[in-house]
């Protein structure tokens, strides 16, 4: 689904807008609202954008899920909202950057250590780590991203989430680097991936005088919710 700007000044001008797309559902009789929560730039040069994946082509055309009856025509919307002022718009690389540093790493006595929160796509954000390992994925070193407490998701929202995470070589040369891009909804406040890296070779490479810092770029890429 996308949505074109057809400029009628001489010369172009910019435009900053906050999309948002619909499909609506018969069956429940409600619409799906997609929201492309950064801040698009239309411009000469680029005067389209949108979602290259609303839902999958089988979850639409499947009569059980609602939005296709045959018979009747398929109904779909975009809501345009004009920027209160212009966003600075890095098009090559939009993540937003949280850095952590983690002292006395080896010495923790907790299973579990909590970021301070950290603001995106209009959410708030925390990063977990465990220190001594998570059970659930092998007793290995894992750090997962969550909303923040407080936050709180509609029942049927969901945001889609696209993160790098890092576990930082002090010497600069090997940082341990997994991609994690998944969906976030009122069942699952948290996703997170295993680093893949054991504590001892946690300890033995990645900690700088027992502190450990780890990194995460990340970006809300859109939220959908039903009303």
């Amino acid at each position: 689904m996308y949505v074109e700007c057809l400029s009628s000044t001489t010369p172009p001008i910019d435009v900053f807008d906050y999309l948002s797309f619909f499909v609506f559902n018969k069956k429940d009789n409600k619409y799906l609202s997609i929201q492309d929560v950064e801040v698009k730039r239309f411009s000469s040069s680029k005067t389209v954008w949108g979602l290259p994946k609303a839902m999958s082509l089988e979850t639409f055309t499947d009569p059980a899920k609602g939005f296709i009856v045959e018979g009747e025509p398929c109904e779909f919307g975009a809501h345009v909202k004009i920027a209160s002022s212009p966003v600075p718009v890095d098009e090559n690389l939009p993540f937003h950057k949280f850095s952590w540093s983690i002292r006395d790493f080896s010495v923790l006595k907790q299973n579990d250590c909590i970021s301070k929160t950290f603001a995106m796509g209009g959410k708030n954000w925390t990063l977990t780590v465990y220190p001594k390992g998570d059970s659930e994925a092998d007793n290995e070193f894992c750090k997962y991203l969550h909303l923040a407490d407080g936050e709180v998701l509609s029942p049927g929202e969901m945001i889609s989430v696209r993160a790098q995470l890092r576990a930082l070589d002090p010497r600069g040369s090997k940082h341990k680097t997994v991609w994690l891009q998944q969906w976030i909804m009122a069942a699952t406040k948290a996703r997170g991936i295993p680093q893949s890296l054991s504590l001892a070779d946690l300890q033995e490479a990645y900690l700088d005088e027992d502190t450990l810092n780890v990194e995460i770029e990340c970006e809300v890429v859109n939220s959908r919710k039903m009303f």
